[in-house]
């Protein structure tokens, strides 16, 4: 089996620091944290026009915005896809911003009875958003009770049980549903033909990035350098939450270690402690990268396999972790499983694969 040489790992090393840490502590995340949800509150955006980056989307939006106004209707039932940190929960409440209606949020997970469900809708306005996070796991039960909701504005809801069954209809007030998923594979087809706009959010350029860090430092009144902002947007993954969360990161850095301004030296040396490379990959990242290629020789490997050896949940690797692989190019999926890339291998410092080694001796 293909290993890389004491000495490239040892520059790896050098560079970025040990591979070894637990997905949960996963350095760059996409998943939101409880400093998150606090900080990005002040951060994100309350308009429209402010909203930087997903071009399509906010040009599509905007029409449908306008045309809800002018018809005096609630905005069409909307789902929002894309892999985490995008922006999905910052649309939703702009949609609610502009509209000038109230929004309510929760999660799939949440609601787990069709009580829970009916609470919540009938406190709902006219006009009123219900923003659901993760609408992918919403149980079959729930969704059973959210379709005429979604058509029609009403609720049949079921009393006793046997004989004494009867069933009570609630008129519900004409409302918005917005559901964001991380997977809308795994959204049932009933559901997902009742939404009338879908929007993914794609990966955001460096361009775009560098406006968000620049916006987000004026706001937490943080100096920082063309070269800095330049750099951390390289390595933050294409996701505005992760670009916030990493200036927070050489903030404090610079703070404790400097005189308070991010410049590009200090950028460099706050994502080097933290274990980031120039491809934005942290710790977690090369220890897949270094699972496949160690143990399953640069594969094709499926998921589970992946995930038992790491000692990890399939799912977790498939949210936070293979998404921006495959973006970069650093990961495929085949009909076998995933598999490496050259410049996966390249990039890590790995020698040849077993596959081309084997290839020389044929």
């Amino acid at each position: 089996m293909a290993k890389r040489s004491g000495r490239e790992k040892a520059d790896i090393e050098q560079e970025v620091g040990p591979v070894k840490m637990p997905l949960r502590e996963k350095a760059i995340a996409s998943q939101e944290t409880e400093e998150d949800v606090i900080l990005n509150i002040s951060l994100r955006p309350s308009k429209l026009k402010d909203f930087i980056g997903q071009k399509g989307v906010v040009d599509n939006l905007k029409v449908s915005l306008e045309a809800a106004r002018k018809r005096g209707e609630p905005v069409e039932h909307t789902l929002l896809s894309g892999p985490p940190g995008l922006g999905k929960t910052s649309l939703a409440n702009i949609i609610a911003h502009e509209m000038g209606t109230r929004i309510t949020t929760t999660s799939g997970p949440a609601i787990s009875r069709p009580g829970d469900l009916v609470g919540i809708l009938t406190n709902l306005e006219e006009g009123d958003i219900l923003f659901i996070d993760e609408i992918h796991r919403l149980s079959r039960t729930v969704e059973e009770y959210i379709y005429p909701a979604m058509e029609n504005y009403e609720i049949d809801v079921i009393m006793d049980k046997g004989p004494y069954a009867k069933t009570y209809k609630f008129n519900l007030k004409p409302f918005t549903l917005i559901g964001a998923t991380t997977r809308a594979g795994l959204l049932t087809a009933p559901m997902r033909s009742r939404f009338g706009i879908f929007y993914h959010l794609e990966f955001y350029d460096i361009e775009d990035l560098m406006k968000i860090i620049n916006r987000s430092a004026r706001i937490l009144n943080i100096p920082i350098e063309k070269a800095a902002a330049e750099e951390i947007s390289r390595r933050s993954r294409g996701s505005p939450r992760v670009v916030n969360r990493l200036l927070r990161r050489v903030r404090d850095w610079v703070q404790v270690k400097r005189d308070g301004k991010i410049t590009a030296e200090a950028t460099e040396e706050a994502l080097k402690s933290h274990g980031i490379d120039r491809m934005g990959l942290d710790n977690v990242d090369r220890k897949v990268i270094s699972v496949i290629h160690e143990s399953f020789g640069d594969g094709p490997v499926g998921i589970e396999s992946i995930a038992a050896t790491m000692n990890e949940e399939s799912d977790t690797i498939v949210d936070i972790v293979e998404p921006f692989l495959l973006k970069i190019g650093f990961l495929k999926r085949t009909p076998r499983g995933r598999e490496l890339t050259k410049s996966a291998c390249e990039h890590m410092g790995f020698s040849r694969s077993v596959k081309e080694s084997q290839k020389d001796m044929f």
